[in-house]
């Protein structure tokens, strides 16, 4: 009996990834049509221009949704019950988004996200800065 309940998941989790797959592919198709329409374009404009030149724009590395790390902060924010430094703020940030946080380089880039957001939010006055003689600023949600 626990064999059949277990092939059922088996076979949903296989159609459920087959059907990623066909809609990937879809996507895959019309993504080399549009290139093939602009290299069409580009040889009207220059009839030798060399396509193999133009190499492939990667995204940024671990690039965010938009507004995802806003609302990390503010989430994080929300649920703390004291105020939280940068460095506390990017740690929620990179466990929110699922993200290593013993890669340094990379927390560095991110702590400047996270500061860029934050100034972001004073500006809009949703968050504010703590900052006592001798110690690192905290933030903190305006009530």
């Amino acid at each position: 009996m626990a064999e059949s309940h277990v092939l059922t998941g088996l076979m949903a989790k296989r159609a459920e990834l087959s059907g990623q797959v066909e809609t990937l592919q879809r996507e895959m198709r019309a993504l080399v049509l549009a290139i093939d329409h602009i290299d069409a374009t580009i040889r009207v404009f220059d009839p030798d221009a060399d396509l193999d030149d133009i190499k492939p724009k990667l995204p940024p590395r671990h690039s965010a949704f938009r507004g995802e790390v806003t609302r990390l902060v503010l989430t994080a924010l929300r649920k703390s019950n004291k105020p939280l430094s940068v460095s506390d703020l990017t740690l929620h940030v990179a466990a929110g988004r699922g993200l290593n946080n013993e890669d340094k380089p990379f927390l560095r880039v991110l702590s400047k996200r996270v500061g860029a957001c934050l100034r972001n939010l004073r500006k809009k006055e949703l968050v504010r800065l703590r900052q006592e003689p001798g110690h690192v600023g905290l933030w903190e949600i305006v009530s």
